[in-house]
């Protein structure tokens, strides 16, 4: 009987009445992640190559991260609006994005800090109550205080 260089099982290593093969199971050369493992090949080698691609993946990982925050459009928790209807949590972020706005505008500073509130109010309101409120505030008759 051998033992697995990958992981120290001995056969038998799955339990009765399954048919799963064992996860590091391999031919003489099988590409597993990208990497072409030969069996033949010390385990030292393979164990380098392991870690080099493990390391590239979690920097990889750290970058999309960094790129998923930066880019991230869905609202967070709320604890305002703790109830799943968020109506209200909806209307009051399409509210103080414009106040924001309205009163950075006054001071003469960037607006930039006001599009958090945009993300928010983008993500959970529907699209045709934005587009109601919006043509309402260009009208003149919208009903919230801005």
């Amino acid at each position: 009987m051998s033992v697995c260089v990958l992981c120290d099982l001995w056969p038998p290593y799955r339990p009765r009445r399954t048919a799963r093969l064992h996860p590091h199971r391999l031919s003489r050369n099988t590409y597993t992640a990208g990497i072409k493992v030969t069996l033949s090949s010390s385990l030292q080698l393979l164990q380098v190559s392991i870690d080099d691609i493990f390391l590239t993946e979690v920097e990889m990982a750290e970058e999309d991260i960094q790129a998923k925050l930066q880019n991230y459009r869905t609202a967070p928790f709320d604890a305002r609006f703790p109830n799943s209807n968020q109506t209200r949590n909806c209307w009051s972020n399409y509210l103080d994005f414009y106040r924001c706005q309205k009163a950075l505008d006054a001071k003469g500073v960037d607006t930039a800090p006001c599009d958090w509130y945009k993300r928010v109010f983008t993500s959970i309101c529907p699209i045709s109550w934005v587009q109601k409120w919006d043509d309402q505030r260009e009208e003149g008759n919208f009903p919230g205080k801005i």
